[in-house]
């Protein structure tokens, strides 16, 4: 008989379970009570994070990572205080666990409902993004779930303190203690051992680039809800409004160029191509944009004083940029830019610019993504500016959540049914 060795991701995962027996029935009091005592302890401990941080950037910039890469895993006096402001708005949102829906009276009188409960254990294996450290742990605890966190090896260190920050304060407030794992190993083999850990882990969700959400994809064991990768369009439509349409294109293209719903294919009809293509190429220029435009954009797109300008190849059209680059191709119609996206579309976020109710009814039933705009920027596809506080992630698939994943998709439901003696003929 083989007896397997515990690693540290099984042995994180195994107190997560038994930490969720306790937490799940803990009171909205005490869940708040800890992510208010997070967002002082994150702010208290601004500087020592930023020395933290300060190394590990330094560190990536020697290896020569990409400006978007280090720009995801830097802490900033700002981004601090944004984190502590996010984790008391989750605070302040209504406490899904225990909540009643769909109750209806059947003929013989017995009540059926359904009740919300969390999930009980969730596993997060990510990049380097630091706050994304706590965003999950803070819905995680808000919606009564443990969970164990595996970041990734470039920011390791500003994760693992900010972990440190939210598991004091939740055992603070009177949480079970290893309701938050924070795994130290750096080793490849701890994520493969988390993602055999079906027996203690009831949902996996990686964020990060393609490479990982595919791992994951393959080799875990339990369910997974995947997505992250934009590939993300706007279209213009004959009929828009070309004010309209040129702010939410440089806006969802410059606003944050490293995250996933930042603009990478700008879809013109040909109708107002010839005004809109040259005026834009300016603006984006203003930023720094490459354009990478197909025949008919690039004649147009080069004007003077206008973005730099390179042929387009057919694989741009699949690429999620994570940069100041941006595909450009001109299209004859609704059709065509609808046809482009069901091909390119990676299923995140989508928006069309168009004073037309017809076109845009067709835009919102046609297209098949998490989320479509109407007349508003890509950079909009986030959980906190849908009312959600933050998110744990975007899903790009249909089961069994779409979309930014805030605390209702972090619980299930079970069925309760009230009665008086009824028995079934």
């Amino acid at each position: 008989m083989t007896v397997e060795t515990p690693t540290e991701a099984t042995t994180r995962a195994r107190a997560a379970r038994e930490a969720s027996r306790t937490l799940r029935f803990a009171t909205t009091e005490q869940k708040d009570a800890a992510l208010e005592g997070a967002a002082r302890g994150l702010l208290a401990a601004r500087d020592a994070l930023l020395d933290v941080n300060a190394a590990e950037v330094a560190r990536a910039r020697d290896r020569g990572l990409d400006d978007s890469f280090v720009d995801r895993m830097t802490l900033t006096p700002e981004r601090i205080a944004a984190i502590a402001e996010t984790t008391r708005e989750v605070a302040a949102l209504p406490d899904p666990v225990g909540q009643m829906e769909d109750v209806r009276i059947r003929p013989n009188g017995m009540q059926v409902g359904r009740m919300r409960v969390p999930l009980g254990v969730i596993g997060a294996v990510y990049e380097s993004r630091p706050n994304v450290t706590v965003d999950i742990a803070a819905l995680c605890l808000k919606s009564g779930n443990a969970v164990v966190l595996r970041s990734g090896s470039d920011a390791h260190a500003s994760s693992r303190a900010l972990a440190a920050i939210v598991t004091e304060a939740a055992e603070a407030a009177g949480l079970p203690g290893g309701c938050v794992q924070f795994i130290d190993s750096t080793e490849r083999s701890e994520v493969g051992a988390l993602l055999t850990a079906h027996d203690q882990i009831d949902l996996l969700v990686p964020r990060g680039g393609a490479d990982l959400i595919r791992r994951v994809r393959d080799e875990a064991t339990m369910p997974v809800v995947a997505g992250g990768v934009g590939v993300c369009h706007t279209y213009v439509d004959a009929d828009a409004d070309l004010d309209v349409a040129a702010a939410i294109a440089v806006n969802a293209k410059v606003r944050h160029p490293s995250v996933c719903n930042t603009l990478d294919t700008l879809l013109v009809h040909r109708s107002v191509a010839p005004e809109l293509v040259p005026r834009l190429s300016r603006e984006l220029a203003a930023h720094g944009v490459t354009l990478h435009a197909d025949g008919e954009a690039a004649r147009l797109a080069t004007v003077e004083g206008g973005a730099a300008v390179v042929a387009v190849e057919p694989a741009d059209y699949d690429r999620e940029w994570l940069s100041l680059d941006c595909s450009v191709r001109v299209v004859g119609s609704l059709d065509e830019a609808l046809s482009h996206i069901a091909e390119h579309g990676s299923g995140h976020s989508e928006a069309i610019a168009t004073d037309s109710y017809t076109a845009a009814q067709r835009f919102q039933r046609e297209v098949d993504a998490a989320s479509v705009f109407v007349n508003v920027s890509t950079g909009f596809a986030d959980g906190g500016e849908y009312g959600l506080g933050t998110e744990f992630g975007i899903s790009t698939q249909k089961l069994h959540a779409r979309g930014p994943m805030g605390l209702r998709e972090l619980t299930s439901y079970k069925w309760v049914i009230l009665g008086h003696g009824q028995t079934r003929p």
